[in-house]
């Protein structure tokens, strides 16, 4: 059972009301009807929003020294059938040919097996939470009715770890596993067709003749690595670096749910990160994390059908293998540091390592940072070593330069097997096929050379393999081939970094962060309150006049303008409720700071401050006041550095 942020039993209905009543978010198109997957920000949603991607720009872009880029959404078809994704971005998707009903199949059979194993506590006589009735009401395929059956330990055992790996099976094992546990449609009982591969991209078309195909993207990673280039020589040849991205991305997901966190509209903030492979990948400044403690579950440990995790220091997960090397163990650290900057529980989150069949194409290693929610674990953050695969692909396809050239410190000298082809000759002997022969001999590794330069030696020609040519068997004689062993003297180092990629989704990690922050007070549990730190919050400061008497007006004006010069967000509550009432309202919005202007303000200029989550106020001059407050919404003191130096006041709280 998930707890609110004071370990009160956690009521998910009673947030998401919250949160659709004061517009933190709201179904889009709702007056259409709606439609699944798409919702629209209202004002303390983009508020939050914005603080988010403020925060994480000064935490890694002002921090590291990146280059931020804004790249197009729209993608030619080409660029991203090179990258694989036409191919295999996709999930498993399964049909009821009776209802024509559609399920994603690892979805499907995590349901089922959740609603059987919370039936066995049932029987058992274990009281459970039942954290999708929402989403039964939303959706006629969701499994319903939840039968208390008693399941033997082994089928339980059983079940618990399928769940433990079910990002792990492929359209095949699932179709196996649905076969095997009967796992029909919830809502008829009807038999479901194999799992079938469904891309999740949308397709467009660019241009008003339709035949230039394009997809909007799946992510913004694509078009940072074909502007690297431009970024290298921007950064002077300089390597490492790093380049980032925010904005939108799509994806058609098959069965949208859980609210915000599984939506086909999404902004991401991505992280390109480019190091030399040679060497480790290590990082410069590896020492300064190199502490952080991660609670890390490895692959190893879910294969094994187990979930516990370890807590470790990132350095000593790098030293023993774990995490792969030292700029992805950096990353992952520093994804924690930021998480806990806005303010997400501790005792709340986890780095959950990929295992092999689930990592994407161009994985080597990959870790999600994931945040448990009333949803369960829920992946908020990847953070993959994409080896050299985008940049090798697209330098292959097109031809560019997706290099570093270095100056070598000392020259190099090579020893290489070189092969030099009398054109002359070449061109009238093989005709049409003389490119495909050049192109096949040039291909030649340094082995095959050294056999072939021995073999023209003694025979004084060669045979070689090369596809589409007659046979496929070609012979090339001495007086047109070349094969002999050459020193070259190398004074410029020539590679294909690597990429370690961050890649953040916005809209989960905001949902994540106001469950972790709320919760209600005890004296009234209808009156709940969003924690969230003060450089974090939508609205800082509320300005509360006692009444609506006209002498409060001038300083209501001037302080909202101060507020304002000094770039704090702030809004006026002027109506006839009790103070108690407004705060109370703005609690629910998480504005932290609140500032009332009484009769005793209009005589000596004196305001009180009152803080959300302990409702303590002090009370100073205006412009002591407005210090405090900068300071707090900097994130440079705490509200304890505050009561410690302004005297505390009593009143205007209740009711």
């Amino acid at each position: 059972m998930t707890t609110t942020r004071t370990g009160q039993p956690f009521d998910r209905a009673v947030l998401e009301s919250l949160m659709r009543r004061r517009l933190f978010y709201t179904p889009a198109f709702e007056i259409y009807g709606g439609v699944s997957g798409l919702y629209d920000y209202g004002p303390p949603g983009c508020g939050l929003q914005a603080n988010i991607i403020d925060t994480w720009r000064k935490h890694f872009v002002l921090e590291e020294d990146m280059l931020e880029v804004d790249c197009t959404m729209l993608t030619p078809a080409e660029v991203l059938k090179t990258s694989g994704h036409v191919d295999k971005f996709a999930d498993w998707m399964c049909k009821d040919p009776k209802t024509g009903e559609i399920f994603r199949a690892d979805h499907l059979v995590e349901e089922v097996l959740e609603a059987r194993l919370k039936g066995d506590k049932e029987a058992r006589g274990v009281k459970v939470e039942d954290k999708d009735e929402e989403d039964a009401k939303k959706k006629k395929k969701k499994v319903k009715d939840i039968k208390a059956v008693k399941l033997d330990d082994a089928v339980v055992q059983e079940y618990e770890e399928i769940l433990a790996k079910i990002d792990n099976y492929n359209g095949e094992e699932l179709g196996q596993l649905m076969a095997k546990h009967e796992i029909k449609n919830p809502a008829t009982g009807g038999s479901l067709s194999p799992p079938m591969a469904f891309n999740l991209m949308f397709q467009t078309s660019i241009g008003p003749s339709s035949n230039y195909p394009g997809y909007l993207r799946p992510e913004t990673a694509q078009g940072q690595f074909l502007t690297f280039q431009k970024l290298l020589e921007f950064n002077q040849g300089s390597m490492p670096f790093a380049s980032a991205s925010i904005g939108k991305s799509f994806r058609n997901e098959i069965s949208p749910r859980s609210g915000l966190l599984r939506v086909r509209e999404f902004l991401m903030a991505e992280i390109e990160h480019f190091v030399d492979p040679e060497g480790g990948k290590k990082h410069p400044r590896f020492s300064e994390v190199a502490d952080v403690e991660l609670e890390l579950l490895n692959r190893e440990v879910q294969l094994a059908g187990k979930t516990h995790v370890e807590r470790v220091p990132i350095a000593q997960a790098v030293a023993k293998g774990t995490v792969d090397n030292e700029t992805l163990g950096y990353f992952l650290a520093r994804i924690q540091l930021f998480l806990e900057r806005l303010g997400v529980d501790k005792t709340k989150l986890r780095f959950r390592q990929h295992m092999l069949n689930e990592m994407a194409h161009y994985a080597t290693d990959c870790w999600d940072a994931e945040l448990l929610t009333s949803y369960g674990w829920i992946e908020c953050v990847g953070c993959a070593d994409r080896s050299a695969y985008d940049l090798s692909v697209h330098a292959k396809k097109t031809g560019a330069p997706l290099v570093v050239r270095e100056k070598r410190a000392e020259p190099l000298r090579v020893e290489e097997f070189a092969v030099e082809i009398d054109k002359k000759k070449f061109g009238p002997r093989f005709k049409k096929d003389g490119k495909s022969v050049e192109a096949a001999i040039e291909a030649l590794t340094q082995d095959v050379r050294e056999k072939l330069s021995l073999e023209l030696k003694e025979k004084g020609k060669v045979t070689l393999d090369v596809e589409g040519v007659g046979d496929g068997k070609v012979e090339v004689g001495g007086d047109l081939l070349t094969i002999e062993k050459r020193t070259r003297v190398e004074h410029t180092r020539e590679y294909i970094p690597n990429v370690i990629e961050p890649s953040f989704g916005i809209g989960r990690i905001l949902y994540s962060l106001i469950e972790h922050c709320f919760w209600t007070r005890p004296e009234e549990e209808a009156r709940g309150v969003i924690s969230l730190p003060p450089p974090i919050a939508p609205t800082k400061v509320l300005l509360v006049p006692l009444s609506n008497h006209p002498d409060f007006t001038p300083q209501i004006k001037q302080l909202s303008s101060r507020l304002r010069s000094l770039g704090v967000s702030s809004r006026v509550d002027a109506s006839g409720a009790s103070i108690g009432k407004r705060y109370a309202r703005n609690d629910e919005l998480g504005t932290p700071l609140g500032i009332t202007v009484d009769f005793q303000s209009v005589k000596d200029g004196s305001v009180t401050l009152r803080e959300r989550d302990c409702m303590r106020q002090v009370r100073a001059s205006a412009d002591e006041v407005l210090e405090a407050v900068r300071r707090l919404v900097e994130g440079t003191e705490s509200w304890a550095d505050v009561e410690g130096r302004l005297p505390r006041f009593e009143g205007q709280e209740a009711d």
